[in-house]
């Protein structure tokens, strides 16, 4: 397969990858999904399996309990129920049979798991799952949850944002203290999108897309995509796509940080602001947006914000 041809394939798997991400709690259907990958749905399953290196089954299946994961920890008062029916599960026993052979553990033990001392957002470990090459497997990251030391940000607030469309470059792997792989992906991007005007235009922001828990999804498997701000409709071409991200309420906070202080950043927007908030996460994704360009800063620094969707509790 040419590189063009592969491209395209890769494009629009991640279209279907986006469109069940968007609708993980709804029933969905192979032709849905097909259409969405412009596939037939005859040969959509073999082609889904052959490039992700999952079938579309097990994709569907791991972003549901990632998720259930991630709510069974942002939101400890929630029941378990309600999580499972919420994410797409068809009932509870379905949702804890599959839940206990993902993570080894029921979804009640895996919520105990979880080290966070809210009252001040500091961990009760001292390993950093995210920048830790040693942490022996996933199952550890997993039963590991906010162990990383929080950082506040220089300021924090709800913000109500208009929809926006990212033409983006997708990433599917390990990123974790890999500055080089984000400068290379960065550069990749800026060669397809700087011919076609649309770096630096006014009201552009550049964004990068973290569809994945670290914590929870094994490294292989986590998906970033990275992009800017783009008119609707604007024509892209393999391996750049488009996505939009819904308008709605996020908080919104603003750090002056090194490369190294993201995962605490992110510690305390998910681990200590958002629960003593009134509000939890949403389904829309969480992002970071890059204010600065880290090499015309003196001390290097990035100024970022850090996006998530929220809803009230």
């Amino acid at each position: 397969m040419s590189e063009g041809h592969r491209n395209e394939y890769l494009s629009r798997i991640h279209r279907a990858q986006d469109f069940i991400e968007k609708n993980l709690a709804q029933k969905l259907t192979l032709e849905e999904i097909a259409h969405a990958a412009s596939f037939s749905p005859y040969h959509f399953h073999r082609i889904f399996s052959a490039i992700t290196g999952e079938t579309l089954y097990q994709f569907i299946l791991r972003l549901r309990l990632e998720k259930a994961a991630g709510l069974l920890c942002q939101d400890v008062d929630r029941p378990v129920t309600d999580i499972a029916l919420d994410v797409g599960f068809g009932s509870s026993a379905t949702f804890a049979r599959a839940f206990l052979a993902a993570f080894g553990m029921s979804a009640t033990d895996f919520r105990k798991n979880r080290k966070m001392d809210r009252k001040d957002g500091k961990a009760n470990a001292d390993a950093d799952p995210y920048l830790d090459d040693r942490t022996p497997s996933p199952q550890a990251r997993r039963a590991n949850m906010n162990r990383i030391p929080a950082k506040e940000p220089a300021s924090i607030e709800v913000r109500d944002m208009p929809a926006k469309t990212l033409a983006y470059l997708r990433h599917v792997g390990p990123y974790a203290g890999q500055a080089g792989l984000f400068e290379r992906l960065w550069g990749q991007f800026f060669q397809w999108a700087g011919p076609r005007g649309l770096i630096g235009r006014p009201g552009a922001e550049m964004i990068c897309i973290f569809h994945d828990n670290p914590e929870i999804t094994e490294q292989d498997k986590l998906r970033i995509s990275l992009g800017v701000t783009v008119d609707p409709g604007t024509a892209t071409s393999p391996p750049v796509g488009l996505l939009d991200l819904p308008a709605g309420k996020y908080v919104a906070a603003r750090y002056e940080i090194d490369p190294s202080d993201y995962p605490a950043a992110w510690t305390y927007v998910m681990g200590v602001w958002i629960p003593q908030s009134g509000y939890q996460p949403d389904d829309r994704p969480c992002y970071e947006c890059y204010l600065n360009d880290p090499k015309s800063h003196p001390q290097g620094k990035h100024i970022v914000e850090l996006r998530v969707g929220i809803k009230p509790l």
